[in-house]
């Protein structure tokens, strides 16, 4: 069996060296290319790369998923700051690339799935319904993606139930 070829883009950055040691203890999994800041995105078409793990920043995230997108390379976002305008142009260049798929996971952790998950089912059951969240202080992004998210579908599930809008949504 041929071993799935990845590349991770933002390698030495928190969460990016810890997913360049998940793909190296993969058994199925061959690590190509690792990349940080200022690290040719050309490499990972010459590693011959078939997946890219995606975990930079929102100022360079769309940058490298065009790149993917255009030469065929499937990729794992961990990433955020999407926005509608985002996902459109994204998906504008996946219609250009059938073949090509793109997965953007606000969260990789269990514990994180489950409570958006769980905040999802209780939302239409309270009046009102807060997001907070606390990180390192080095954390780049705030609003996390794993925030957006939440609120999404917290949104979502009031709407879906017939709740009103949240008091501070308006």
């Amino acid at each position: 069996m041929s071993k799935l070829r990845v590349a991770v883009l933002g390698a030495r950055g928190r969460i990016g060296s810890e997913a360049v040691k998940a793909v190296e203890a993969a058994e199925d999994m061959e690590l190509v290319a690792a990349l940080g800041r200022g690290d040719k995105l050309e490499t990972v078409a010459e590693a011959g790369a078939q997946v890219v793990v995606e975990l930079t920043t929102p100022d360079s995230v769309m940058a490298n998923l065009d790149f993917c997108v255009g030469h065929g390379i499937h990729a794992v976002v961990g990433t955020t700051g999407w926005t509608e305008e985002r996902l459109a142009q994204l998906r504008a260049w996946l219609a250009a690339s059938p073949g090509t798929g793109v997965l953007i996971a606000p969260n990789f952790s269990i514990g994180a799935v489950l409570t958006m998950k769980f905040a999802q089912i209780a939302a239409p059951y309270f009046e009102s319904v807060e997001v907070v969240e606390l990180h390192h202080p080095n954390k780049v992004d705030a609003p996390s993606g794993t925030a957006t998210r939440t609120a999404q579908l917290i949104a979502e599930a009031r709407s879906k139930a017939g709740c009103a809008p949240q008091p501070d949504a308006t």
